[in-house]
């Protein structure tokens, strides 16, 4: 003899009630006629704005410029001890010329064994390294590819720029393909640090979104012209958070030839060694001190002071270096950035103290060594 619980009787009795229920719903769906099933009329769209156009076409424009990269590492299997090919990393970059010139960031190839390039025409190219520079965070790439699927970007000018003027950028963030994002020029003049900690001057400001992956693209003009390449984000989460960074378009343009034509950037030579920033701090100095001076040098021929010991074994301090040209030196890595603007051969105007006053002395730069 079966016994059912008080439980197990609600339970038959709910599902009765809800099979009734199914059922009448069923009779009552099978009463009504739809008639004949009709869609909605689309709207007309209308014309597109003149922005609107604008955009469309500048991104068809320029995105054959814009590439993928790929940095190739290697990682050693746990088990057989076996070195394997990885991908490490991922960014953007753009068609320099049409010899195959690749330019993107320094961080982006970084550490990478090697690099692979893809195209806007999803083609894959195996790249090698033509030249890098850390401390402009900027790198040359190259690939042997035929001028036919090449489109060099178009080169503009960052001397002109104005803050408030429409920018865009285009790039693979997250690993998506051809991403175009649009914003305007939020301040200009700033300064970042590089990877060498030596900090990049003039870099443009945008709150165009730069997500990881748009490192290495290019930052254009309303125009599709290239101004900057899209280098950093201001963020705690390593998102866009309304703050990007660009390396002005004009410092590409000199670096990219010098990467291209001798494999890093080509410094005139002022002909001294420098104290560290830390002995200047120590002897409250008021910019970087000459400790040697290199001979036959152009400083040596303008009668640079380098630091000496007397007799009795004290410190005669040489030169010290507080400006070049207009340019004020507080710190022994703003000679280098103060000596990018000119080339060997040039004469350039130091101020310097000497014995407690301060003098000016020309001198001739040397070729890089």
């Amino acid at each position: 003899m079966f016994r059912f619980s008080t439980s197990t009787l609600s339970s038959m009795v709910v599902g009765s009630i809800a099979a009734s229920v199914l059922l009448l719903a069923s009779a009552c769906l099978a009463e009504v006629d739809p008639g004949p099933i009709q869609t909605r009329e689309i709207s007309s769209r209308g014309a597109l704005t003149n922005e609107e156009r604008s955009l469309t076409e500048l991104f068809k424009e320029s995105s054959p410029s814009v590439v993928y990269i790929t940095s190739i590492g290697l990682r050693r299997d746990f088990f057989s001890f076996r070195a394997m090919e990885i991908p490490q990393g991922t960014g953007s970059g753009f068609i320099w010329d049409d010899s195959g010139h690749i330019v993107t960031n320094f961080h982006v190839i970084q550490n990478a064994r090697r690099a692979e390039v893809t195209l806007a025409d999803h083609s894959t190219w195996k790249a090698e390294l033509v030249g890098y520079a850390p401390e402009k965070d900027l790198a040359v790439l190259r690939i042997n590819a035929p001028k036919e699927v090449l489109k060099p970007i178009r080169l503009g000018t960052s001397n002109d720029l104005e803050v408030g003027r429409t920018v865009l950028a285009i790039g693979n963030p997250f690993g998506f393909d051809q991403t175009l994002t649009t914003g305007i020029i939020s301040a200009l003049e700033r300064e970042i640090e590089s990877v060498t900690r030596i900090p990049i001057r003039d870099v443009i400001q945008t709150d165009a979104a730069i997500n990881p992956g748009n490192s290495g693209g290019p930052l254009l003009d309303s125009a599709g012209r290239l101004i900057g390449v899209n280098t950093a984000i201001y963020s705690p989460s390593g998102s866009y958070a309304g703050i990007g960074f660009a390396i002005p378009a004009d410092t590409v343009n000199w670096v990219v030839a010098d990467l291209i034509a001798f494999g890093e950037v080509q410094r005139p030579n002022l002909g001294v060694e420098l104290a560290s920033d830390a002995v200047s701090r120590r002897f409250r100095l008021e910019g970087p001190l000459i400790l040697q001076i290199i001979p036959d040098s152009g400083a040596d021929r303008a009668g640079l002071r380098p630091t000496l010991r007397d007799r009795r074994g004290q410190i005669e301090l040489g030169d010290i270096i507080t400006a070049i040209g207009e340019e004020r030196i507080r710190r022994s890595g703003e000679i280098g950035l103060a000596l990018e603007q000119y080339r060997p051969g040039d004469t350039v105007q130091l101020t310097i103290i000497r014995d407690g006053r301060t003098e000016t002395v020309k001198v001739k730069l040397d070729d890089p060594k």
